[in-house]
C-alpha cells in the first residue's frame, strides 16, 4: 500500500433536495440521504478534503477494516486511535493510504509532514518519520482509497437530494463511532429536516 496526500475520480449515485454546493468545503462533512441507494455510499458520512472546480475529493468516516496499521505502516500505529486498523476511505486508489491526524498546531513549522484540511485537522504525509510528530498531534487515523467526483459531478448528485453537506468537527474524524451511529449522531445535531431524518434508517434497505 503506498502513502499519498490527495487525487481526484468519481462515483455516481441519486431525491430530497438538501443542501447548496456552496457549502462543501474541507473540513465540511458530505452525508448520505436516504434516496443514495448505491451501496458504496448508502449511510455513509464523507469528510471533505478538498474542493474546487476539477472536483471533489473525501474520505469515507466510520468504516473500519481488519488489516492492522502495524501490519504495513510500522511506527504509525502507535500515533492512532483505537482501533488501530486502517479504515476503508473510498472506492478510488484502494491501494492508496492517506492519514489524517488532529494537531493543535497553528502554523505548520518548515518541512513539516502536516498540511492543514480545516481547523485541527491535517494531512499527513506518511513517508515522514512518525517520530516527529510525538508531541504535535494527539491522535491519527489511516483510510485505504479515497473517494472522488469529478467537475460536476457532485452538484449533481446533491441536486438530486443524495447528500447533504453540514459542517464537520475534529471529533467526527478520529471519534470511535462507525457506520450508522455515527450518521445518525451527524445528522442529530443539524435542525430541521435533518434532524428528523436521523431516526430513519441511514441505509434504505433497512426497515
Amino acid at each position: 500500500m503506498r502513502p499519498a496526500t490527495g487525487r481526484r475520480r468519481a462515483p455516481a449515485v441519486p431525491a430530497l433536495s438538501i443542501g447548496d454546493l456552496d457549502d462543501v468545503r474541507p473540513g465540511s462533512l458530505l452525508v448520505a440521504m436516504p434516496a443514495l441507494s448505491d451501496p458504496t455510499f448508502a449511510g455513509t458520512v464523507v469528510f471533505v478534503l478538498d474542493h474546487s472546480d476539477s472536483g471533489t475529493l473525501g474520505v469515507v468516516l466510520g468504516r473500519p477494516s481488519q488489516v492492522e496499521i502495524r501490519d504495513v505502516l510500522p511506527g504509525w500505529s502507535e500515533l492512532a486511535v483505537t482501533p488501530e486498523v486502517f479504515h476503508v476511505g473510498g472506492p478510488c486508489e484502494t491501494d492508496t493510504a492517506l492519514c489524517l491526524a488532529v494537531s493543535p498546531v497553528v502554523d505548520a513549522r518548515d518541512g513539516s509532514p502536516l498540511r492543514r484540511v480545516a481547523g485541527d485537522v491535517h494531512l499527513v504525509d506518511l513517508d515522514s518519520d512518525p517520530a516527529e510528530l510525538q508531541e504535535e498531534v494527539t491522535g491519527l487515523r489511516v483510510f485505504a482509497g479515497y473517494a472522488g467526483w469529478s467537475a460536476g459531478q457532485l452538484a449533481g448528485e446533491i441536486d438530486e437530494g443524495a447528500w447533504a453537506c453540514v459542517p464537520g468537527r475534529a471529533d467526527d474524524v478520529l471519534g470511535p463511532m462507525s457506520g450508522p451511529e455515527l450518521w445518525r449522531a451527524v445528522m442529530g445535531r443539524q435542525s430541521g429536516r435533518l434532524a428528523v431524518l436521523s431516526t430513519a434508517p441511514a441505509d434504505p434497505s433497512v426497515n
